[in-house]
């Protein structure tokens, strides 16, 4: 039951216009669940995943703001969005190359939040 929960997360994630590739990671780096369009090394992605967010929530704590709720990583030819979803995990959505960031990031914070509130 819990593969299918992940797998319909996943294929919801997917689904956004703008997104590439995704993986459903574990605060603590292992990924649950995945579409990649691409070969890359998934441990190191999932853990890597867990600790930018991690970072960047410290950072948030230190200066005191409400709540980290994603990082967007912006490179010339793609993106990268890391967002809490819940207390155990996170998503990690890899942006196509047009995607609007703004409308990917909207669409991706209630599926985070059903995410959270089911896992």
């Amino acid at each position: 039951m819990l593969k299918e929960k992940i797998s319909a997360f996943i294929e919801t994630i997917r689904s956004i216009d703008g997104v590439a590739a995704c993986a459903l990671v574990s605060r603590d780096g292992i990924i649950a669940g995945k579409s990649f369009d691409r070969d890359l090394n998934e441990p190191w992605f999932g853990a890597l995943s867990a600790t930018i967010l991690a970072s960047a929530e410290s950072v948030g704590s230190i200066i005191k703001m409400k709540s980290m709720m994603s990082v967007t990583i912006r490179a010339q030819d793609a993106s990268i969005v890391v967002m809490g979803a819940g207390e155990n995990f996170l998503i990690a959505a890899i942006m196509a190359d047009k995607a609007d960031m703004g409308t990917v990031h909207a669409a991706l914070l209630p599926v985070a939040k059903k995410i959270g509130e089911a896992m």
